[in-house]
């Protein structure tokens, strides 16, 4: 899980790196603007690394979800005679798959980032420690500011302690220790970071900081958004009419006075280029306002960094399946639907010659699975409440005399009779389901380093068609003639407690012949020849399990294939709404 993690972990740092170069880019092209407009960028950029383009990309998937007509998925035609039965123990990766050598590196990340990210809390949580006990031995000031005042024995430079209700900390004797005018301007200063939320906005970088110590390019955004806050209150205080001079002199004089803050947890008078700084205030420099091309930029760029991952998001779009109840396609002449109290385990369904649908004992969760063509894979239909899995149904469905003719072919038959069921479901359930993609392990079924080992067809088959496919399976056989690989991949899907895609990339039609042992993983003997179905009949006897390889080692020995474990979007099918079956 670790490892399938890892790529998506790495798409949002790169994603969210290249998003800080882009307001880099911007903050330079506005340099001789306010400093609070490049502060708004910083902390863009530092905010991005908390907020996934992926976010905003399925935002847009599901606002661009377009309804289509009901149709039905093409898949794999068989009819189930125990469906109940529960599926094979979760299908194990072949061993040569992965090494242990690599399995360490995911683990070993972590152990690592955990580190940091423990060392990066420990030292937060000592600052926060400090200056909440320098708080509470401090005494109130008779001072007339919209903030509570508080003056402290600690040596600290003037600084604003809190978010929510934040207080300003002074250090004794600074009003007696400076001119009054230049005691005036540090109060201004530290007046504009309560009126400018800088804690509030320091604390989310300090989140960013926090997870993503590892990247440099977090403490460069912090190093920027420190100098461009302090910059920001000192043209504010320059504009509300402080004389510069008087102001220079008294940042110099707290810098002479006290120490240079070590609280990270406050916004402090100091915390840039001090000569630098002071120089800029002397000279009275303020940056300009933007005019109107620099803020249509600034939109321009914030529209883009939201409106792009939107764009991919409808450009990619899925369409939800319209419910069947409002624009059927086809729907069954007669059908009843009655619970089935009757506690046996055992059930059945089976699609009939002429559009005839019968199931008995069956849960609603089967029922769906069947009409949507995914009861070989459970684990795609999601959500639902609980009595779907435990209250159990009679269904008895005819077709109209002429929707499904005689002589129809078994695929179409199939298609058409589950497209019925699914309006035979929105009709007497009032099931609601859309689908959605959502990223989830997948096995892909590849060549093993032996080589393929597959017989291609003899007989006359038509690709896609169905009349030459016989297929004869249990939980240990699988043989079928005219097949394709995605076809096998579907099948093993149903052994698999995640999907099966063919990562081949042979195409054709072939002979399968497949025998394993879902059980007990063993080393096979040197003659794993299974025993034809007609043989064991003869005999009457069953082939002994432990002789028989384990479903990966079957795979190679018998077709030169093999699974890779991987990650990667898979569709699923989402229950939105359903109701208990009305009387017929």
């Amino acid at each position: 899980m670790i490892r399938s993690d890892l790529p998506g972990v790495a798409n949002h740092i790169w994603q969210s790196t290249f998003f800080a170069c882009v307001m880099w880019a911007l903050s330079w092209a506005l340099r001789n603007n306010r400093a609070a407009v490049r502060y708004r960028l910083w902390l863009a950029a530092s905010a991005k690394f908390l907020i996934p383009f992926s976010v905003f990309v399925d935002l847009g998937s599901r606002l661009g979800w377009r309804t289509v007509a009901a149709t039905h998925e093409l898949q794999w035609p068989l009819v189930i005679g125990n469906p109940s039965r529960p599926f094979a123990a979760p299908l194990p990766v072949p061993n040569h798959a992965t090494h242990a050598s690599v399995d360490l590196i995911p683990p070993l990340l972590l152990a690592i980032w955990f580190c940091g990210f423990a060392a990066s809390m420990l030292f937060w949580l000592r600052c926060w420690t400090r200056t909440r006990a320098i708080r509470q031995s401090a005494t109130p000031l008779p001072l007339r500011l919209p903030i509570p005042v508080m003056s402290c024995t600690s040596r600290i430079e003037p600084g604003v302690f809190g978010i929510w209700r934040p207080v300003l900390l002074l250090p004794e004797g600074i009003a007696e220790g400076i001119a009054p005018a230049q005691f005036d301007a540090i109060v201004a200063h530290e007046m504009c970071h309560v009126c400018r939320n800088d804690n509030l906005t320091g604390a989310v970088h300090l989140i960013v900081e926090t997870i993503f110590w590892f990247h440099p390019l977090v403490w460069w955004i912090r190093a920027r958004l420190l100098e461009e806050r302090e910059r920001a209150c000192d043209e504010a205080v320059l504009e509300a009419g402080a004389e510069p001079q008087t102001y220079a002199e008294g940042i110099l004089n707290v810098c002479r006075s006290y120490i240079a803050s070590e609280l990270a947890c406050v916004s402090a008078i100091s915390g840039s280029n001090l000569r630098e700084r002071i120089e800029r205030i002397a000279g009275a420099r303020i940056g300009r306002r933007l005019d109107w091309s620099r803020r249509l930029l600034v939109a321009g760029v914030g529209a883009a960094a939201a409106g792009v991952p939107l764009a991919i998001g409808l450009l990619h779009a899925h369409p939800v399946r319209a419910q069947v109840q409002q624009q059927p396609a086809m729907s069954f002449e007669v059908a009843s639907v009655k619970p089935n109290k009757s506690g046996d385990e055992r059930s059945t369904s089976l699609i009939q010659p002429g559009g005839r649908f019968t199931a008995t004992n069956n849960t609603l969760r089967y029922l769906i699975l069947n009409a949507y063509g995914i009861f070989a894979s459970p684990y795609l239909l999601q959500g639902g409440p609980g009595w779907i899995d435990a209250e159990r149904f009679d269904i008895d469905a005819k077709a109209a005399a002429n929707a499904v003719p005689a002589g129809t072919p078994d695929r179409v038959l199939w298609d058409k009779t589950r497209v019925m069921l699914q309006a035979l479901l929105a009709d007497r359930f009032q099931l609601l389901i859309h689908r959605e993609t959502k990223e989830m392990p997948v096995y892909r079924l590849v060549v093993a380093k032996s080589g393929p080992k597959l017989q291609r067809t003899s007989k006359d088959c038509d690709p896609g068609g169905i009349t030459c496919h016989g297929y004869h399976g249990n939980p240990r056989r699988f043989i079928a003639d005219g097949v394709d690989l995605n076809d096998l991949a579907l099948m093993l899907s149903i052994y698999s407690d995640r999907p099966v895609v063919d990562g081949t990339g042979i195409q054709g039609l072939f002979d399968v012949k497949l025998q394993w042992n879902p059980f007990a993983p063993r080393t096979p003997p040197a003659d794993d020849t299974p025993r034809s179905a007609a043989v064991e009949a003869r005999e009457g006897l069953q082939p002994d399990l432990a002789s028989l390889p384990t479903l990966p080692e079957a795979l190679q020995q018998q077709l030169g294939l093999t699974l890779e474990s991987h990650k990667g979007p898979v569709e699923i099918y989402v229950i939105d709404h359903v109701e208990r079956p009305s009387r017929n």
